[in-house]
Order: structure tokens, then sequence, then C-alpha cells
């Protein structure tokens, strides 16, 4: 009986040695959760009074604390603060990890350091997660050019400034035929940075009559080349009180002739004002951009992929989805830093980061193993001594029964 009391203390000495030395071989591992044997002791069924028989292993305890964050400089690691597990297909199965250590594959797919495609919702038109979750593929490539289409210019036009007759002709070349001049960059279908110079004369009003100023508009290549005349665009009338009333909005239409498309430019002055004040731009929007390269991508804490463009361009390439369970103890850790979700675990709940039961996400950093080195070299000299005590036990009974062979 004492033999098999023994054996089952060594077997389970060789289980927690084993489950140590796993601990201790992952303790830089990223985002391990390290484990703890638990055991159970064992009697004789329908038996009083009686020692018991030993030990038998009743089950491999997860400890799933979060880890320290580590910064590692890569934009697109992601440590999750609080719960979660990034979602990723694993051979066509989907499973789950706390690893947030990415990479883009040549065809600009997300994907683990082993190759697995992550998971999340890609992104809508307008910049939004879509309902549908799949891979998510960043875009590498160039970004094209886009003509500007609407112009914004939200000025501060100075009261003060010289008033121009109406018998006076204007003229880009004549100083005295305008108030105040500035211009604008404006981008073609082909991506030439060409300019919108813009000048504005404060008309003399008429007897009773409230302030205006007309905008004339002279486009220009990049080259600096005119493109064809100055034209006048919009007369702006404000209030005695200096608030614009009318011709806030007008359209600019412009034939480039440098081989790219004719341009039809909406041109917006909301918000100008008009006071005893220096003349400046107050406010700019311009939706046309020069063709760009690819920079770079980040991922900030709600999960979003933004991409960078030398052009100054953000793109959103989707954003990131987060798996919880309702029992996490439940889920089978299998090799590369993987969870498999069980019967135990129950079926994964799907949100995006910050929302539901889901943690944030913080960019740039990676979970470390929440394995801790000096507990575990106790509990591994905890376990030797073990071993070595049920052995001395196995021997000591070996030793008894081959004295009694020999009687």
């Amino acid at each position: 009986m004492s033999l098999q009391t023994a054996l089952s203390g060594l077997l389970g000495a060789q289980t927690g040695l084993n489950t140590v030395s796993n601990d201790l071989a992952n303790a830089s591992t990223t985002a391990f959760k390290s484990q703890t044997a638990l055991f159970e002791n064992m009697y004789p069924s329908n038996a009083h009074n009686v020692p018991g028989i030993g030990a038998t292993t009743e089950a491999i305890s997860s400890d799933l604390t979060q880890g320290n964050l580590t910064a590692t400089g890569n934009p697109l690691d992601a440590a999750i603060q609080g719960n979660g597990y990034f979602l990723v297909s694993s051979n066509g199965t989907q499973q789950y990890t706390r690893d947030g250590a990415f990479q883009l594959s040549p065809t600009g797919q997300l994907e683990t350091l082993n190759n697995a495609p992550v998971m999340g919702y890609a992104a809508t038109a307008g910049g939004g997660a879509g309902g549908t979750l799949g891979p998510i593929t960043i875009n590498t490539g160039a970004v094209p050019a886009n003509a500007t289409a609407s112009l914004g210019m939200t000025l501060s036009l100075n009261s003060a400034d010289a008033q121009i007759p109406s018998t006076t002709t204007f003229s880009p070349t004549n100083p005295a035929s305008y108030s105040e001049t500035t211009s604008v960059v404006t981008y073609d279908s082909l991506g030439n940075a060409n300019r919108i110079q813009l000048y504005l004369a404060q008309n003399t009003p008429a007897p009773g009559a409230t302030p205006s100023w007309t905008v004339y508009a002279q486009p220009q290549l990049a080259s600096g080349a005119a493109v064809g005349g100055p034209t006048p665009v919009t007369t702006l009338g404000f209030n005695t009180s200096g608030v614009l009333t009318s011709g806030g909005t007008s359209t600019l239409a412009v034939s480039w002739g440098n081989g790219a498309a004719n341009s039809n430019i909406a041109m917006n002055f909301s918000g100008t004002t008009l006071a005893a004040q220096n003349f400046a731009v107050a406010g700019l929007t311009n939706d046309g951009y020069a063709p760009g390269s690819y920079s770079g991508t980040s991922i900030d804490s709600a999960g979003k992929i933004v991409s960078t463009y030398s052009n100054g361009q953000t793109v959103s390439a989707g954003t990131l989805a987060l798996a919880n369970f309702l029992n996490p103890e439940g889920l089978t850790p299998v090799t590369g830093n993987l969870y498999s979700a069980t019967s135990t675990s129950g079926q994964a709940v799907v949100n995006t980061p910050g929302s539901g039961l889901a943690g944030t996400l913080t960019g740039g950093y990676l979970e470390a193993s929440n394995a801790s080195t000096s507990s575990l070299l106790v509990s591994l000299i905890q376990y030797q001594q073990a071993y070595q005590a049920n052995t001395s036990v196995i021997q000591t009974e070996q030793q008894d029964s081959t004295r009694l062979s020999q009687l």
C-alpha cells in the first residue's frame, strides 16, 4: 500500500515539476499565463477510518492576471489592457491570443508572427467599422491624387482697409484695385500643387448700404504661370455687425491646360467676419491632395488601425476585434501563444476594444508573461524535495521486499 501511495506522490511531484518547468521556460514569452498544478487526495472506496492511498492531479489551473506592459517601438504591436483575446485564423480555425505582436504579410494583411491572419472589421467608406468579421488588409501601396473639389476659407477682413471705388477697374498688377490678397494651394487630378491667388476688394458702399467685398480669383499652375484671366467669383455681403449675410458660396471653374482634368471647385467662405481687425485667413479646408507613398500603420486604444502616407493623409484599414468568454479558464492553451474555445469556456462574445466587456489596447506595447521567476524557483525546490522523499519511500519498500524474499 505504501508503495502505491509513494508512487502517486512521485507522479504528482513530477506533474508539479513539469508545470513549474514550463512556467520558467515561458518567463519571457509574450502574454504567457502561468499555470499551477492542483492535487486532491485519494482514499479507498467504501472505507472508513483508514489512511489515504496517495494523491492525484485534480487540474492544471491558469493564472489569468495581466502581465506588465513593455514598450517595443513597433507601432503594429498592441497590448490588451483588461479583458479579452485577439481573434486569429489558424489553419482555417478561429483561435484566440493575448499576444499582440503583429506584422504585415507581403500583401499587406495583418497577421501574427506565426503568419496567422488577425481578425477584425474592415473599414467602411466613412471610416467606421463594418459588420463582418474577417482578416484586415492594409494598403501599403501609393495613395492616388485627389483633385480639389471643395475649398473652405474663413477670413478675418479688416473694415479699415482701403475702399475701392466702383469706377476702378480691377487688375492683379494694380494694388490700388484691391484691398487684400492671399493664395491657397489646390490640387488637380494629376496631383499638381497649383495655386489660386485671391484678391479681395472692399467696395465703397452706396449711402445707407451695408458693407460688401468682391472676391477675384486667379488660378496659377505649379510653375507660376497664370491660367486664364482673373475672375470675380463672389461678392461677400455683411450686416452692420460684420456678420456674413450673403455670397458665402461660389463655384470656380478652371481649365488647367496641363493634361489634368478640368476642375469645378466649390468655394465656401462661411464664418468670414468684418471688423476692426488685422486681415488673416482664420481657417482653411481643402479636400484635395497629392499622391503619397505608405509611411506606416498604428493601432489606437479603440483598436482602430490607421495608416499614414507621405502626403499627410490617414486612412483607416479597419478595427481589431476582441473576444471574451464566460469562463476564460476553460480555454485550452495550444502551441503558438494561442487558445482554443471549449464547452467549458463557452462561446466567444466578440466586441471592439472598449465596448462591452472588452478592454482597451495600448499600441506599441506588448504584454509580458505573468510568470514570477522567484516564486517558481521556490516551488521548484518544493517539488524536487517531494520527488526525492517519495523516491526514498519507494527505495525503502524495494529493500524491504528484497529482504522478505530472502527469508
